[in-house]
């Protein structure tokens, strides 16, 4: 990923990805399903990003991660069950409250990539609300 700004990296394919406080993760938005402003600085993107994991996946079935650690307590899950659900607007991340971090419900500014990022859990791709 290349730098865009010190908030956005590029992606293949005509993306970009900003750094989630919230899940202290990275975020790709696609531009096949995303608009985005083209500020790489104070970026907006529309409709809202939402990223989920383990059981708040649409179409799950079956154990999910809340439960592995309780049954491997040896072996920690490596995936946490989560959704992350927020509008990015002139560089600022708006959670809403179905997020399942404790940012729920508040607005910060995107910030900064961190110099050496840990690798982003499994969610499954972003998805499009409306």
């Amino acid at each position: 990923m290349a730098a865009l700004s010190p908030i956005l990296r590029s992606l293949a394919g005509n993306g970009v990805a900003f750094w989630c406080p919230g899940c202290d993760a990275a975020h790709a938005i696609r531009s096949d399903v995303w608009t985005w402003n083209g500020d790489v600085n104070k970026p907006t993107f529309s409709p809202s990003v939402l990223v989920t994991g383990g059981h708040y996946t649409p179409g799950h079935e079956g154990d999910c991660w809340c439960t592995y650690n309780a049954k491997h307590p040896e072996d920690p899950a490596p995936f946490k069950c989560e959704r992350c659900h927020s509008f990015v607007r002139d560089g600022q991340i708006q959670f809403l409250g179905d997020c399942t971090h404790a940012l729920a419900g508040q607005t910060v500014a995107l910030p900064p990539w961190p110099e050496d990022p840990a690798p982003s859990p499994s969610a499954t791709p972003e998805t499009k609300e409306e």
